[in-house]
């Protein structure tokens, strides 16, 4: 049954994925492939989760910028599965052109070298810092290499305090280091923890010469994700329930019923896909009695500010911004039309935005971008618009891992996913994709090892 109602499902048994973001679109497709039936069960009209996408003016247009990088091998391997990587544009060589208020853009560019010197010629002739500052990135870029990510104690740490200790000014910080921390882990240097700044600059940048080339959707989201993924898991005979919010989880003696608006479902096995705070809210006490201590991963915020030029502004598709209000710029060519280009301005870690009117926002932005882009002082905006994440990731300070649990709970049969629970990754869509995986390997292994008539149900 594919339908977008959820009618009583009593007795069908098999797995149960509660959530249609990432994760959970992840866990239903591996646990397919492993030959179990399976009942998605997604909140929301459509699924994707967080990468999710609005109708407005007659335009398809994402709430956020999402970008990936060479390096999300899993979430990758997804998109080739939903048969939609050919969506996608994914540079051949890292290469991002900075710009500072009253100069000329400065590329950041990898060399075609091995890593980790690939980078070295592109921090010896950052020229936003002075050759001191270029020397010290130099050497603290060689130290970080030398960080464990996966270490407990690296985690108690605040990334910040170890730029200092390895000698970063602080305008290094804010030019060099802040402009990758905070779009990578929606928080400042000084605010994130030390072990999954050390995972994005290690994997991301400095272990591998291609791990950090950006890719980036040439679609809406909503057809890169959603679209596929129900095209693709009602191949494989999912059952996706839509508009489906489950109310409440309870151990049965066989398996678990769940409550789903007037419904019930039985299944042998659930995987629990949705952000911290619903999981939170919807384990049993008996499964994770820790569970209360996931809200302390908090929330941080993401702002996007959408600007429609009467003209082109910029020939560039993609820039990074320091020392501005503005912080990362991506040019949506497929939302321009008749000459006019949309331009948005992702803004990570927004507390200080999140709440303010979006006029103010733009008007801000606006100032901001004429500021970088000459053309963009005398060029009408057509249009102007702001869509907020409030709960974009959770807040990725020191000390988070040990409120990040694992796949598995003291109630085998229930298993955790999402990109917030304990995947060694910052929240990202990689770590999204890897989690769900793992949690459907996790469920076929727990399943393969109960007696034959607890799992008739999934035959």
């Amino acid at each position: 049954m594919t339908g977008s109602v959820l009618t009583p499902m009593t007795g069908t048994g098999g797995v149960c994925v509660i959530g249609g973001g990432l994760a959970g679109i992840a866990a239903a497709v591996r646990l397919a492939d492993l030959g179990l039936p399976v009942a998605l069960l997604e909140s929301r009209p459509e699924l994707g989760g967080a990468t999710y996408s609005l109708r407005r003016d007659g335009l398809t247009v994402d709430t956020g910028q999402h970008v990936f990088l060479r390096c999300y091998t899993a979430y990758r391997g997804l998109l080739d599965r939903l048969g939609t990587t050919g969506d996608t544009d994914l540079q051949r060589r890292f290469a991002v052109p900075v710009l500072l208020p009253g100069r000329a853009p400065q590329l950041l560019a990898r060399r075609r070298l091995p890593a980790p010197a690939h980078l070295l010629p592109a921090l010896a002739g950052y020229r936003l810092l002075s050759p001191a500052e270029r020397l010290a990135a130099v050497r603290a870029s060689a130290a970080l290499r030398y960080v464990d990510p996966d270490l407990p104690a690296t985690d108690g740490h605040s990334f910040g305090d170890w730029l200092v200790d390895h000698g970063q000014s602080r305008r290094a910080i804010r030019r060099l280091w802040d402009l990758i921390t905070v779009a990578a882990l929606n928080l400042p240097c000084a605010q994130a923890s030390l072990a999954l700044a050390a995972r994005v600059f290690r994997t991301g940048l400095l272990d591998a010469a291609d791990a950090g080339d950006i890719g980036r959707p040439r679609v809406p989201m909503v057809d890169l994700h959603a679209v596929a993924a129900r095209r693709l898991l009602d191949r494989l005979g999912v059952r996706v329930h839509t508009r489906s919010r489950v109310r409440w989880i309870r151990p049965e003696p066989a398996g678990f019923r769940i409550g789903v608006g007037d419904a019930e479902v039985d299944a042998d096995a659930v995987v629990l896909a949705v952000p911290h705070q619903a999981a939170a809210s919807l384990v049993p006490p008996a499964a994770a009695p820790a569970a209360g201590q996931w809200r302390r991963l908090g929330a941080a915020p993401i702002v996007n500010v959408h600007l429609r030029y009467a003209a082109k502004v910029t020939d560039l598709s993609m820039a990074a911004a320091v020392e501005s209000p503005a912080q990362w710029i991506f040019d949506r060519p497929e939302l321009g039309a008749d000459g006019q280009q949309h331009l948005v301005v992702s803004l990570s870690a927004a507390d200080a935005e999140i709440g303010r009117p979006a006029a103010e926002l733009v008007a801000a932005q606006r100032r901001a971008l004429a500021e970088l882009f000459p053309a963009a002082r005398h060029t009408r905006v057509r249009d102007a618009f702001v869509t907020r994440e409030p709960k974009a990731t959770f807040r990725q300070t020191p000390g988070t891992r040990a409120y990040r649990p694992g796949p598995a709970t003291r109630l085998p049969g229930l298993v955790l996913a999402g990109a917030w629970t304990d995947t060694g990754w910052p929240d990202t869509m990689e770590g999204a994709v890897r989690s769900g995986q793992r949690a459907a390997d996790v469920v076929a292994r727990e399943l393969a090892s109960r007696p034959r008539h607890h799992t008739e149900a999934a035959r």
